[in-house]
């Protein structure tokens, strides 16, 4: 198995929700998870912003990257959307085959 932990920065929980409902929908992650209310301190247009974001994690598999990437650019507000992919090299036996099973083309 070759799988992705994606972490995914978002606006707020309402384009966390509907980013990662469309990422499960469409097959291109088997799950994602929301977690409200982190704090972002960070470089852009030559200024230190600091914000109150909300993390998404999907997980999926490595063949379903470049597809889920694309999606969360188009779905994404930002202009330059923070989507990267952690190699998974452990876990629950069952619950990576899960992963596996679901996110995959149908």
């Amino acid at each position: 198995m070759d799988l992705r932990f994606v972490y995914i920065t978002c606006e707020d929980s309402d384009q966390a929700a509907r980013i990662g409902r469309a990422l499960v929908a469409e097959r291109l992650a088997a799950c994602a998870n929301l977690l409200d209310g982190m704090r972002s301190v960070y470089w852009w247009e030559g200024e230190i912003q600091d914000d109150i974001e909300c993390v998404l994690i999907a997980k999926t598999r490595a063949d379903r990257m470049e597809a889920l990437i694309e999606r969360v650019r188009a779905l994404h507000s930002y202009e330059v959307p923070c989507v990267v992919g952690l190699p998974i090299r452990e876990g629950n036996p069952d619950y990576l085959a899960w992963v596996e099973a679901e996110a995959v083309e149908r």
